[in-house]
């Protein structure tokens, strides 16, 4: 029972709590977010090096047609963790900008990443080869039946600010 003793029971617990830190935030999503997260995750790790970075960042942008995304705006993103952005800080980075937010906002939030000048609506058919072409791919009759919930404008465009309200708290029944 010497100094040694000591230092290795602090380092054991050191590791532990900082295990239980890690851990810690998956027990905030239930499994099925923690597998949507993981597939956008990969979707914005262009580079596929388990990280993102600011080149990542520039490519998903580019992805979704956005190409004028300044460096000053991509590193005050980057700066939003406090380190390399890997699954777990992705996690947590989601984590604390989800908690108090409720799920219309969320599902609000993700449309308008699609629509840059925030017009409120997207085209019926970009939205269509989104969904059928990306990380969990729907069926273009699982597309259709989203599309029975959503009003369609005559140009073709999806409101999305009403389909999140139907999402979120059902369809409202007309007496």
């Amino acid at each position: 029972m010497g100094i040694w003793d000591r230092k290795t029971k602090k380092k054991e617990g050191g590791a532990l709590r900082a295990q239980r830190a890690s851990s810690n935030v998956f027990s905030n999503f239930e499994q099925t977010q923690i597998q949507e997260f993981k597939e956008a995750f990969t979707l914005m790790d262009q580079n596929r090096d388990g990280f993102i970075d600011k080149e990542d960042l520039k490519d998903t942008y580019a992805s979704l047609g956005k190409t004028n995304v300044k460096d000053d705006e991509l590193d005050a993103m980057l700066k939003e963790a406090s380190g390399p952005i890997n699954f777990t800080m992705f996690l947590n980075l989601f984590g604390e900008k989800l908690s108090g937010t409720d799920a219309e906002e969320t599902i609000l939030n993700a449309f308008k990443m699609l629509d840059p000048d925030g017009k409120g609506k997207i085209n019926k058919e970009y939205i269509k080869r989104l969904l059928m072409s990306q990380a969990d791919k729907m069926t273009a009759d699982e597309v259709d039946q989203m599309f029975q919930f959503a009003s369609i404008d005559a140009a073709g465009n999806l409101d999305y600010k009403a389909l999140s309200y139907v999402i979120t708290h059902g369809e409202e029944k007309e007496e």
